[in-house]
């Protein structure tokens, strides 16, 4: 519901301060690509490190959430799932691991460059390169962390009803949280071929 508002508000803004310019006389700023040549390479490339750690902290943290909240719930119930249910929450923790590893091998690209040598193609190929690596494995860390705290609270739940459902429903939190090792595949991958800014 809130998402609707928000695309809402964001397109009407998008069509007044368009439609603002273009009365003006403005309309040729009305310019994308005039956009992506402007923005600083290094703006581009830490937004993405910083998409990279922060959605896998709050995927990290949300995952946490729902399955600590099952762990606590359940071990009232029966109190000897506290501790082999922990299992979750490492695997939970994991996906924060994998976003902070991936921002500093991202930030290791990040040299310091002369105001005249940042805008070229390598410079620009890098930060574009950092952006996108690091809103996949952001976001590839997020969900998979919300996987894994789903799977994990209805391990917790289902270990507290009958303890022989635990390891078959493990593997399945296994599965899941495979995701977020996707992401950062595909984040080394993607990073991998970009050259250290300033780098000829």
């Amino acid at each position: 519901m809130y998402l609707r508002y928000l695309f809402g508000l964001s397109t009407s803004a998008f069509l007044v301060v368009g439609a603002y310019m273009l009365f003006q006389g403005e309309g040729e700023a009305f310019n994308v690509g005039r956009f992506l040549e402007e923005v600083s390479p290094y703006a581009w490339a830490n937004i993405g490190i910083a998409m990279c750690i922060g959605c896998s902290v709050v995927g990290a943290a949300w995952g946490i959430f729902l399955t600590g909240s099952s762990i606590v719930g359940g071990g009232v119930r029966a109190p000897q799932i506290r501790t082999k249910n922990l299992i979750s929450i490492i695997f939970c923790e994991v996906v924060a691991i994998y976003g902070v590893i991936m921002a500093i091998i991202f930030s290791s690209k990040l040299t310091p460059v002369a105001e005249v040598e940042l805008y070229t193609k390598s410079n620009f190929y890098t930060g574009y390169a950092l952006f996108w690596g690091g809103i996949t494995v952001g976001l590839c860390n997020l969900i998979c962390g919300i996987s894994v705290g789903i799977n994990g609270s209805g391990a917790a739940l289902a270990d507290a009803a009958d303890s022989s459902l635990f390891v078959k429903i493990l593997v399945i939190e296994i599965f899941s949280s495979v995701l977020g090792l996707f992401g950062l595949i595909i984040g080394l991958l993607v990073g991998g071929k970009a050259l250290d800014m300033g780098a000829a």
